[in-house]
């Protein structure tokens, strides 16, 4: 493809004859793909069953490369939040990160979801997921992205993040930095990233992923790790961006990437000589390597690794969650019978577990759990959160498969016969996975899937 000319002038300066060779992209088309959703189910099983090409990727266990015409969003499996598509190389940062289930973990740049809706899968439903995007309609994307993969344990903030690290300091296990950058791993498969281009663009990302670092040094505690991804091979927004952080940092250590089995090392040529500083030990995705381009790098807080102490939040009386809720619950989801509720507005929300213990009250949260619904002339009215997070769960399923036409008309909004939901409320799954939740009724299934996520055909 045609370069910018002063991003091909700057790259072939610093890589001489290898340009060529790491800019020539190992497949003809964009490179596309999935990620699976371990909530749902295991890498094992998707693969056999899957009924579209899917080849494993080597950035990322959970991670499959597609063909460049299939498009998921049509798929049942995407509207249930089986897979979550994904450029196979954008998959590897947040598995490098190390998250295992209790931990406190924190995304800071986490809007559209897919590195965040990994972290949630590492998690398991245990420990807590903050999940922050700075602007406010990706925000609402990303409270979209992780309802419909059911992540339970999720606190979706739209801050940003100097104000996070005030209210936060040293709270977190795990800290992902997927910064915002100039795109240049992006010029293929975006042009506008290309047409865009200019060295104030780089320099202004470096500032910005300098400044997000060191808020993210802020959040992470004493022995706790961080990841600083982009999707650009500038040298000031990777190596020199790192390098600098370091020096900023002492408390802070490289770690080796040596061995993840994927990509090319870092350039030392990017970057200027610093203590404690190898360049070697960071990870680059080139086109070459069956990407777009990515740019890694792990890094480790000084300190004994221990359970973060959260600071007090004032504690606060939660509001009595209305009696309807009660015995709803117990009808169709009997395993959150007991399970802490909280009112928002008029909804009845279901907590991210730990969620209580952090200072949240002053920070601008989209939403701080699952909501479960809401009273409607004394009747409780189920939300669509509510079933997609554990809708498999539920105690009467309309049970569909991929194949069966009712799904395609379920997801096109029309109602559906009924064939193993009795009467009342029921979660309607396909393959096992969730598609929301409608209403049992002579026969039929009245449809509740949201307008906005229907398909057109």
């Amino acid at each position: 493809m045609d370069f910018p000319a002063e991003f091909e002038a700057r790259e072939r300066a610093l890589l001489g004859a290898r340009f060529d060779t790491l800019y020539a992209y190992a497949t003809p088309e964009p490179a596309r793909g999935v990620t699976v959703n371990t909530l749902r189910c295991p890498c094992a099983w998707f693969a056999a069953h899957a009924d579209f090409a899917a080849a494993p990727s080597p950035f990322c266990a959970a991670a499959f490369t597609t063909g460049a015409a299939w498009r998921p969003g049509r798929h049942p499996w995407h509207h249930a939040g089986v897979l979550y598509a994904q450029e196979p190389s954008a998959a590897a940062p947040a598995a490098l990160l190390d998250v295992r289930p209790g931990m406190r973990v924190a995304d800071l740049c986490a809007a559209p979801g897919g590195k965040a809706g990994q972290l949630a899968a590492a998690l398991q439903g245990q420990g807590l997921l903050l999940a922050n995007e700075y602007d406010a309609a990706r925000a609402e994307a990303l409270r979209q992205n992780l309802e419909r993969l059911g992540v339970t344990n999720a606190v979706v903030t739209n801050e940003a993040t100097a104000r996070l690290a005030a209210a936060l300091p040293g709270c977190f296990d795990r800290v992902l930095v997927d910064a915002p950058c100039s795109g240049e791993g992006m010029f293929r498969k975006e042009p506008a990233a290309a047409a865009q281009h200019s060295a104030a663009l780089v320099d202004h990302c470096a500032a910005l992923g300098a400044a997000i670092l060191d808020d993210a040094a802020a959040l992470l505690a004493p022995g706790g790790i961080l990841v600083f991804s982009t999707c650009t091979f500038a040298p000031q927004e990777d190596e020199a961006q790192v390098a600098a952080f370091l020096a900023r940092h002492p408390e802070f250590a490289l770690c080796d990437l040596s061995g993840c089995g994927f990509g090319q090392p870092g350039e030392a040529n990017r970057a200027p000589q610093t203590p404690g500083f190898a360049a070697a030990h960071c990870r680059r995705i080139w086109p070459a390597d069956g990407g777009e381009g990515h740019f890694m790098a792990k890094l480790q807080k000084a300190g004994e690794a221990a359970a973060p102490a959260a600071p007090r939040a004032k504690p606060q009386r939660p509001a009595k969650p209305p009696a309807e809720w009660g015995a709803f619950a117990a009808q169709y989801f009997p395993q959150l019978a007991g399970r802490p509720a909280a009112i928002a507005g008029e909804w009845v929300l279901l907590p991210a577990p730990g969620s209580e213990a952090l200072p949240l009250a002053r920070l601008r949260v989209v939403r701080g759990g699952v909501l479960a619904g809401r009273v409607v002339k004394k009747r409780f009215e189920p939300a669509h959160a509510l079933f997609m997070a554990w809708g498999a769960q539920c105690a009467n399923c309309e049970r569909l498969t991929r194949d069966d036409p009712r799904t395609a008309a379920w997801l096109r909004g029309e109602e559906i016969a009924a064939a193993t939901a009795a009467p009342g409320w029921c979660a309607v799954l396909v393959d096992g996975f969730p598609l929301g939740g409608g209403k049992v009724s002579g026969g039929r299934v009245k449809n509740h899937y949201p307008k906005a996520l229907r398909t057109l055909r």
